[in-house]
């Protein structure tokens, strides 16, 4: 791509909206972010406000456009979280608000579909039978909110509404659809029974389009607004589990991103759709030939936060008088438990858990607490059981015949020394930092330049992701992980029929 243009990757989150300007090797020119609240206005809910992400995707476009000149953008691409459903009416304006992945009100109708035979329609569409599914948000929103539901004239995701308060237009790339459980991943078109199941036909869903596709004629009061010329072409882009694989290098066969930002996921390349016999992984489209398999965890750096806030009070005292991240703070205690915590295992389901477990009413748990343990060894029984429950999914992954070798990571805890050397034990594999830490915004660039023909191909992603820092695993404690793996394990199997009585139990509080 010609050194003096420009490209923009827009990762829109769950929590907040990010934009990245890079130039066409991959370097980081400007970023900028804009945060928004979820909203949670009853016992599971978790929404956002529409209008309010739109506004968040201009001010972040603003906010690297500012100084540049128009004509040097070559794209725009965007990446967008999965499982979102807005319902429009024939004017495009919102009838409910967002309804995110961690929504997970449509629990007892995905039980329903499960029963009714969910196990085929997983099967054809890689989107495991969960609340988080937009297939299950459907049901439950057809039987809960029937008026909404018959008033709907769509129903779409995030980043369609943002296209179509863009362009004017339903839009749904391949990759965001595949993570609907309404898409064939096979023959990339709206699944018939998955459709019927939901209650709904094509014609009241977005168009479906290439994750590559381009479109232009952006609305010129959106043009005033971020300061691109209207001709500015824009690339619908992907997910951002899939984008996250290609931001940090993860394309081609063996290799593997983990990400773990609110929540965490575990992902690998594949040539052709691969589906767990139990419906435990996803398996969704990145772009012709190429499908990510993986499995999403619920229960990533949201962990720690809630570490940090309702247990950290003197290491955020600390943080504060010497100016630090609390988040180190809390790292440098756990550093003096030693590798297994004494023994001390968590299991981190505060949010309940998808992959490996699927189970919405998971519930966290410390085992193994005993007399001789303190604060330290409860912090890092908290970073080894995020570790540990993202390892079980690798061991699902390799489960199906798929090879892994080299980690890649991304997301907040990529930048601890002692989380990424956790990692490395307990995985027994390389894991390697790569230098952009807006993994999802990287793999939209490369994406919109590939779309745009700027590069031969997607491999360019290994070279722009580049490498920074690695952590290996050290044999002595990669065999004292070895020792609890199965103990961790073999719990959640104990504890599911515990696990749904508490549940119940806390949802009649």
């Amino acid at each position: 791509m010609d050194a003096a243009r420009c490209v923009i990757g827009v990762d829109i989150g769950t929590s907040s909206t990010k934009a990245v300007l890079y130039d066409g090797a991959g370097a980081v020119l400007a970023r900028h972010g804009v945060e928004y609240p979820l909203l949670t206005p009853a016992p599971g809910a978790a929404e956002l406000d529409p209008d309010q992400v739109v506004g968040a995707v201009i001010e972040s476009i603003a906010g690297v456009v500012r100084g540049v000149e128009p004509q040097r953008i070559a794209c725009v691409s965007f990446s967008a979280a999965m499982h979102s459903v807005i319902a429009v009416d024939a004017k495009g304006a919102p009838l409910s608000k967002c309804i995110t992945w961690a929504d997970i009100r449509a629990a007892p109708f995905s039980d329903r579909i499960r029963a009714y035979g969910g196990e085929a329609i997983y099967h054809r569409t890689g989107t495991p039978i969960h609340p988080m599914s937009p297939l299950a948000k459907l049901v439950w929103l057809r039987e809960t909110a029937p008026q909404v539901f018959a008033a709907a004239a769509r129903f779409i995701g995030i980043k369609e509404y943002v296209f179509q308060r863009f362009f004017g237009r339903y839009v749904v790339d391949h990759s965001i659809a595949s993570a609907t459980g309404l898409f064939d991943i096979r023959t990339l078109q709206w699944d018939r029974e998955a459709l019927a199941v939901a209650g709904i036909d094509e014609t009241r869903l977005p168009e479906l389009v290439p994750t590559t596709y381009v479109i232009e004629g952006l609305k010129s009061e959106i043009a005033q607004k971020t300061g691109l010329a209207p001709g500015t072409p824009f690339v619908v882009g992907a997910n951002d589990g899939v984008l996250a694989n290609l931001g940090v290098g993860a394309i081609t066969p063996g290799s593997v991103a983990v990400t773990i930002g609110t929540s965490g996921a575990i992902r690998t390349p594949v040539t052709a759709p691969v589906t767990d016999p139990r419906g435990r992984l996803f398996c969704y489209v990145l772009a012709p030939g190429t499908w990510i398999v993986g499995g999403p965890v619920n229960n990533g750096g949201m962990i720690l936060r809630w570490l940090r806030d309702e247990f950290g009070s003197d290491e955020r005292e600390t943080a504060k008088r010497l100016g630090v991240d609390p988040y180190d703070v809390l790292t440098q205690v756990a550093e003096r438990a030693g590798v297994g915590a004494g023994g001390l295992l968590f299991h981190p389901y505060l949010a309940g858990e998808r992959a490996p477990l699927w189970n919405a009413d998971a519930r966290g748990s410390f085992f193994g607490l005993a007399m001789h343990h303190r604060k330290e060894h409860m912090v890092r029984a908290v970073l080894e059981g995020v570790v540990f429950n993202l390892y079980l999914v690798l061991q699902l992954i390799e489960e199906t015949g798929v090879r892994t070798e080299r980690v890649l990571a991304s997301g907040g805890f990529a930048r601890s020394m002692l989380w990424r050397q956790i990692m490395a034990d307990i995985f027994d594999r390389e894991v390697v930092v790569g230098k952009s830490a807006e993994g999802s915004c990287l793999g939209a660039a490369v994406l919109g330049m590939y779309a745009i023909e700027a590069v031969p191909s997607l491999d360019v992603a290994v070279d722009m992701a580049g490498l920074t820092e690695s952590s290996r695993p050290i044999r002595a404690n990669t065999e004292k992980y070895r020792e609890l793996t199965p103990i961790f394990a073999r719990l959640p199997v104990l504890l599911h029929d515990a696990y749904s009585e508490i549940a119940a139990y806390q949802r009649r509080m």
